[in-house]
């Protein structure tokens, strides 16, 4: 097994170039959540012209929304969603500086078009360890859409946060190259 990469928030072009799919991350730093309805959201106040209420500019997005924190925790169990109910919003993202996606399962060719041109990762957080992974959260507020309850938009601040590359700047795909091997 690789050693893991040490990786700090925002993501530049040259961290982004740095990394390939099956690479083990250790990220740390900002990260900010979103879902379903956060993204359409997003979608609209772009399509409006309106400014976004997050900075996207080398910005790490995680598709989750932690259950409440118990009194002493900073946040709740918090996992991965799966990501291709985001893929209709996620080039425009991308194109206004998004540069990592956390979540679970494979991205549309669109989605892995737009991460080759403007140099985006995705990167697979481990199903099913929700509580494991709340661990490496070290701060959380509610910074967009208080309204949706535990899917509103949140900055988290994160150390050595669990990921696998599945996605690269070079449009490898860890699910494509998974079944290849095992076909062979």
């Amino acid at each position: 097994m690789n050693k893991p990469i040490n990786i700090h928030t925002p993501l530049t072009d040259e961290i982004c170039e740095a990394l390939t799919v099956g690479d083990i991350v250790l990220l740390t730093g900002d990260v900010i959540t979103g879902r379903d309805t956060a993204h359409r959201r997003l979608s609209d106040a772009v399509l409006a012209g309106d400014p976004l209420p997050v900075t996207l500019a080398g910005a790490t997005l995680f598709y989750a929304a932690p259950t409440p924190a118990r009194p002493g925790q900073v946040i709740g169990s918090i996992g991965p969603t799966t990501s291709s109910r985001m893929d209709r919003y996620t080039p425009m993202l991308i194109e206004r500086g998004l540069r990592g996606m956390i979540g679970k399962g494979k991205r549309s060719a669109e989605v892995r078009d737009s991460m080759k041109r403007y140099k985006a990762i995705y990167f697979g957080a481990m199903g099913g360890v929700a509580a494991l992974l709340a661990g490496c959260v070290r701060k959380a507020e509610v910074v967009a859409y208080a309204d949706l309850g535990p899917e509103a938009m949140m900055h988290l601040e994160v150390v050595k946060f669990p990921l696998v590359v599945v996605n690269d700047v070079r449009g490898g795909d860890l699910y494509e190259d998974a079944a290849a091997r095992y076909r062979r």
